[in-house]
């Protein structure tokens, strides 16, 4: 068995794919590392393979889905794309396809690539930065798959001449108001800094969400579902969920926000005198 390595890119994995393709060696022939993986049983060394040359084509939409599933961090990342391209490149359309097993997994992968950026998206939370940083904010998140670099063009295109980073256990974003700069090793300083809450920022996000969560509508299966639990710890509102989904568990949804009411200081308005 021949082992392959690859640099932890799909623009890498696809060079060494290519060559793979035109030598002729079959999926069960391979064995694919990358930084992340250990070492398998027979390993060969880690020789490159020798130069080819040809021409090999391959439809743009499967290396559009290609792309998107080599994000997922998972068993067997690399040689499953290499298998559903082998397929197609020999004729076997229908290996990308959802009635297929291997493409009922490539389709799995890339909703579960997609379904990581989403929580990006919707879950990061950015704070003020501290001046040595020279950002204005800076978050920290732990995504499942590798999406930092693909999904984080979505803040670029909403903090404007802003300049943020956002920090993981891998890697590393840093927009600096013009261009995107992704690093595949999170600065450990970047990392020290995005952990260290604004304790003034999370107080006002905290009151913010205590004050507008309703315990009478609350439904702590469907919040897990939208809101994974593996997210709360890094959230500022975090801590307070669990208390929340308690409350409401114990009595609070039969009285939806009123004892918050009851307990606000305020004017007792007396009811109009009625006139016969």
């Amino acid at each position: 068995m021949r082992t392959l390595y690859v640099d932890g890119t799909f623009a890498g994995w696809r060079e060494v794919a290519r060559q793979a393709l035109l030598q002729g060696l079959a999926p069960h022939q391979l064995h694919w590392q990358d930084a992340d993986s250990c070492p398998g049983l027979f390993d060969h060394g880690q020789a490159a393979l020798p130069a080819s040359t040809g021409h090999l084509r391959v439809p743009a939409q499967l290396l559009q889905q290609l792309e998107c599933a080599a994000r997922y961090r998972g068993e067997a990342r690399w040689s499953l794309l290499y298998r559903v391209l082998w397929r197609v490149v020999h004729g076997q359309r229908s290996a990308a396809l959802a009635g297929d097993p291997d493409g009922s997994e490539l389709q799995r992968r890339i909703k579960a690539v997609r379904r990581e950026a989403h929580h990006l998206h919707a879950f990061v939370r950015f704070q003020p930065a501290p001046a040595a940083s020279e950002v204005d904010l800076l978050a920290w998140f732990e995504p499942r798959h590798d999406i930092l670099a693909w999904a984080s063009r979505h803040f670029s295109e909403r903090l404007g001449q802003q300049r943020w980073l956002i920090a993981t256990p891998a890697d590393g974003v840093h927009w600096d108001g013009q261009r995107l700069h992704h690093h595949r090793h999170c600065p450990r300083q970047w990392q020290v800094w995005a952990t260290q809450p604004d304790s003034e920022g999370q107080a006002l996000w905290q009151a913010y969400y205590s004050s507008t969560f309703n315990p009478a509508r609350v439904n702590p299966r469907a919040l897990k579902q939208h809101l994974p639990s593996r997210l709360w710890r890094h959230l500022p509102e975090g801590t307070l969920i669990p208390q929340l989904i308690n409350q409401a568990r114990h009595g609070a949804q039969h009285h939806s926000q009123a004892p918050l009411l009851l307990r606000r200081p305020g004017k007792r308005i007396a009811p109009p005198d009625s006139k016969d």
